[in-house]
């Protein structure tokens, strides 16, 4: 008789949710989401939740992993975010570079440069070799995915992000476990490394609030404020928004276009965005828009 491997999988899904860990199906010997058309968000950053379906449907619920997994015999994601999980993902060398070091030599050395050993917490072997460190999300933080932040070949998973369970399989190999243990709370070491540093509001120059009219000073104050604040997933279309609305004070002079630019892009940089140079242009072109479009003050 044929062996089935969904009882293994089926037992790897349910000892993930054991740990309270909310699982998900990915396809068959692939790390991709098994959801036709949910493997990836339509946007590049942060997804919004509306776009994570598979965060949606991850779960605990032995009913719901059971009825799931006996559909076919498929790898498991963990959903770090509703996990509260950071996983560190530390990479091997790809074939051409064997000689850089992989990404388990680097975190050894940003511990030692920390003053730290490296943290005891649950590991995973990946199917490449490498290694996924496991560590409880700090109360309170909410932290994102990033790539190769702390150094070459070290990514981490963390809200709106996913890791490949172990018990899961791909064609490079299988993920199992090396250090079963429980997941440690994030190093407060690495948990500055990943956390952006709050930069200070924008504020208004003084010309603006002397120059502009009241109408004005206080239009650029919330738009500001709407920009700094939006949430993940918004902020593009909110700072659209707000550049349009704050070109027609450019074009009848209440406002000088480079207080607005100034303003617009420290509301970016408050927000802890590191894509300044994208929101640049976004901010330059709706605002020669609005400006093309909202005749200036005639003499």
């Amino acid at each position: 008789m044929p062996h089935d491997p969904r009882a293994a999988l089926l037992a790897a899904a349910l000892s993930a949710a054991d740990r309270d860990w909310p699982v998900f199906p990915l396809r068959i010997d692939d790390k991709r989401p098994a959801l036709h058309g949910e493997n990836r968000c339509p946007r590049t950053g942060p997804c919004s939740a509306g776009h994570l379906k598979w965060e949606q449907r991850a779960t605990t619920d032995p009913t719901r992993i059971r009825a799931a997994w006996s559909a076919g015999p498929y790898n498991i994601g963990i959903a770090t975010g509703p996990a509260e999980l950071v996983v560190v993902d530390l990479d091997v060398p790809k074939d051409n570079k064997k000689d850089a070091p992989g990404g388990a030599t680097t975190f050894k050395a940003l511990c030692e440069r920390a003053g730290q050993p490296v943290p005891t917490t649950y590991t995973v072997r990946t199917a490449s070799g490498g290694r996924h460190l496991y560590f409880s999300a700090p109360a309170g933080v909410r932290l994102a995915n990033t790539a190769g932040a702390l150094g070459p070949r070290i990514d981490t998973r963390a809200a709106g992000g996913y890791v490949v369970a172990p018990g899961s399989t791909t064609p490079n190999g299988a993920y199992e476990v090396l250090d079963d243990v429980p997941a440690a709370p994030l190093p407060s070491w690495l948990l500055n490394a990943l956390v952006p540093p709050r930069r200070p509001a924008p504020t208004l120059s003084t010309a603006v609030t002397v120059s502009t009219s009241r109408y004005a000073t206080a239009a650029l104050t919330n738009e500001v404020r709407a920009v700094a604040t939006a949430a993940e997933g918004t902020r593009n279309a909110t700072l659209l928004r707000a550049a349009r609305a704050l070109g027609r004070l450019v074009a009848s002079g209440d406002l000088p276009r480079t207080e607005v630019e100034e303003a617009l892009s420290g509301a970016v940089m408050a927000a802890g965005t590191e894509s300044h140079r994208y929101y640049a242009d976004v901010i330059a072109r709706a605002l020669n828009w609005s400006i093309a479009h909202n005749p200036g003050r005639t003499a």
